[in-house]
């Protein structure tokens, strides 16, 4: 068959899916063993291809270790990109990677010149895996000095610096982190990971580039770069800054906590829902306000061709940028020295419109099928969209037709954005002919 590279990638996701699946169907991925019903394996698999980490079951309790084992490799595949696994392994086989792999991981990452996606990929598949090690050491040394046995503690180091780094929201804990409460080192390295997974291949690539060139000013950083660094700092302020506000008194959340273990999971939850989906505290729990400010997050998500889902922040910013120039009545749209094409505008215009949109149908679909409220029903969307796996405890009680629903989102929410980029950029033509031009009447 002679697909493109845009399908052999959704077909790639489709068929570790179906993999992922039939492995988590098998007694023994369950614990104590009996038959796992179809639904359960499925939304699972789905949830962890998609690193989204919302979850009909209890992960930790439900899933065997040969069941978390399956979820995590799924994980880390969805995560670092199948297309890109499968390069790696071509190349460590001492396989060729040919045109239409090339191609094809190409059209997954979305940003690499043809000549550099074989070196590229495996500096940034070196560099996650070096990551992920120096998370997974700090874990296990910490849950050790906690107490826990050592396997125990190397399975919880590796389970959670993977899911942190891939921003999937998968735990091994019933109630996340929430026992974790008061921990900075736990806290703080699953924050850390979240962040540098959350930056997206392109800026890493970038960063591997100028590091090869000895280039190391912020000048020669490429415009995705700067916006991607500087809109992921405006947001962790932000988010942060919110939670803290919004949730100081909560008797629920982080009222009852002292000065500083309200500064540490006010940032834990200003930081995971860049779609990481880990939380210290109970969304059950929080305020309106905070489901609200978290719904903006989400939607926003973190770096594009990363581990996390959402719109990506470079589309925001391009949007909030394009606004202001419109705002101003500039005729070119100028930021850090550069100018922005209009083809770029209207694409980032084209993600958001598709991307709410989604997620006002799957809202009155989930609201219409469930006697839930808007906001949760909101909330719940929103996560399974952006990939971010948070949720106000309402997923395991769903009924079958809102499960598929969610499935969907989150299928469409991780091969979303990559696709109908590329569609967009690969269908981007000029017109032949030239209509007259007249202007309606906006606003």
């Amino acid at each position: 068959m002679r697909l493109k590279p845009a399908q052999s990638v959704a077909l790639a996701f489709l068929g570790a899916l179906a993999v992922g699946t039939i492995l988590l169907l098998l007694p023994f991925s369950r614990a104590g063993g009996g038959a796992v019903p179809f639904m359960d394996a499925f939304f699972t698999a789905t949830s962890s291809i998609t690193v989204t980490g919302l979850s009909v079951v209890d992960t930790a309790t439900y899933w065997s270790g040969f069941g978390q084992a399956v979820i995590l490799v799924l994980v880390q595949l969805g995560g670092l990109g199948v297309m890109t696994f499968t390069a790696i392994l071509v190349l460590i086989i001492g396989g060729r990677l040919g045109l239409r792999r090339r191609a094809a991981a190409q059209a997954e990452q979305g940003i690499l010149a043809p000549g550099e996606v074989k070196s590229i990929v495996i500096g940034v598949a070196v560099l996650t895996l070096i990551i992920e090690a120096v998370i997974a050491l700090v874990l296990f040394l910490r849950f050790v000095s906690l107490g826990d046995g050592l396997a125990e503690s190397l399975w919880y180091g590796v389970f959670h610096s993977v899911t942190a780094f891939n921003n999937a929201g998968f735990a091994l804990f019933s109630d996340s982190f929430m026992q974790y409460q008061g921990d900075w080192i736990i806290l703080g390295a699953l924050m850390v990971a979240i962040i540098a997974g959350g930056l997206g291949l392109p800026v890493w690539a970038d960063l591997i580039r100028r590091r090869r060139n000895r280039l190391h000013t912020r000048r020669h950083w490429s415009l995705h770069t700067r916006l991607t660094i500087i809109g992921t700092a405006a947001l962790l302020v932000f988010g942060i800054g919110a939670v803290l506000i919004i949730e100081w008194a909560n008797p629920g959340t982080l009222g009852p906590m002292g000065v500083g273990d309200k500064v540490l999971n006010g940032a834990f939850q200003g930081v995971s829902p860049r779609t990481a989906g880990f939380n210290s505290v109970s969304y059950a729990e929080v305020r309106p306000e905070t489901l609200m400010v978290t719904d903006f997050l989400m939607l926003i998500g973190a770096g594009s061709v990363s581990t996390s889902g959402g719109i990506k922040v470079t589309t925001m910013l391009v949007l909030a940028i394009a606004t202001i120039a419109s705002l101003r009545g500039d005729r070119e749209v100028q930021l850090l020295g550069r100018r922005l094409p209009h083809t770029a505008i209207r694409q980032a215009l084209a993600v958001t419109v598709i991307f709410t949109s989604l997620i006002a149908i799957g809202t009155l679909a989930i609201v219409s099928l469930t006697d839930l409220d808007l906001q949760p029903a909101l909330f719940e969307v929103s996560s399974a969209i952006s990939t971010t796996g948070l949720s106000t405890g309402v997923t395991p009680t769903l009924p079958g037709a809102a499960d598929v629903i969610l499935i969907i989102l989150m299928v469409l929410g991780r091969l979303g954005p990559q696709v109908l980029g590329a569609a967009l950029v690969i269908r981007e033509r000029s017109s032949i002919v030239k209509y007259p031009e007249e202007r309606p009447i906006v606003g």
